[in-house]
């Protein structure tokens, strides 16, 4: 990662020296959880990174996988609670653990973070755990969404910017239902959203890309 990247990295003084808490990103590259991994190392943090399950079937992989503590996750089953599970455990014993709430490589047509999914609320309410906002631009030049041409040299201009926690506290004592789910999620989108706007020195569209209004986007494989 040193050998291709020109790194940009800002906001350590948001990551935690210690104790547990939940790093989250918006996602545009099948590279950026290298990157946004790589951004957590550097400030002495090695997260535990929620991944789709499929990772594991890969050869190979599922031993990398294994050894660094990845937390798979079976996505739209009823196995998903067990991964929110793992993830609070992981927290309660002060890992930093990664997540990219929008759940896959954002459909926005600029590459703009789209609605999130309300997996990562789910998980910040359960564990009570700080929410700092992590925003990434440059990846996308190293490997293109959806693309598998990789692109290392020349070296690409890399920037990771961390933010101030979220602050959830006032929802901590409502019931976790969908109402509530959806404006943690809201501003654990916003935090990202407006660090990514600093970086791009651009405005994001003022309604995110909702894949339930644009049917075919759907994930491809």
């Amino acid at each position: 990662m040193f050998a291709i990247t020109r790194r940009d990295w800002q906001g350590a003084e948001n990551i935690p020296a210690t104790g547990g808490f939940i790093a989250a990103g918006n996602h545009m590259s099948n590279i950026d959880p290298l990157t946004f991994a790589h951004f957590l190392y550097d400030h002495g943090r090695a997260p535990k990174i929620l991944a789709k399950a499929s990772l594991w079937k890969i050869p190979g992989l599922r031993l990398l996988l294994d050894r660094t503590g990845m937390i798979p996750v079976q996505r739209n089953t009823a196995g998903a609670a067990s991964s929110v599970s793992a993830a609070v455990d992981q927290l309660a014993l002060g890992e930093c653990v990664a997540v990219f709430p929008e759940g896959t490589l954002t459909r926005d047509p600029d590459l703009w973070p789209m609605v999130g999914k309300t997996g990562a609320a789910r998980l910040a309410l359960a564990s009570r755990m700080p929410v700092v906002p992590i925003a990434q631009w440059g990846m996308q030049d190293i490997l293109p969404r959806y693309s598998k041409r990789f692109r290392p040299i020349p070296p690409k201009n890399v920037a990771v910017h961390a933010g101030p926690p979220v602050d959830l506290s006032d929802l901590y004592e409502r019931p976790i239902d969908s109402v509530t789910l959806r404006e943690a999620t809201n501003r654990i989108m916003d935090a990202i959203t407006g660090l990514l706007e600093e970086i791009r020195g651009e405005k994001a569209p003022a309604e995110r890309f909702d894949v339930r209004k644009n049917p075919g986007s759907e994930e491809r494989k």
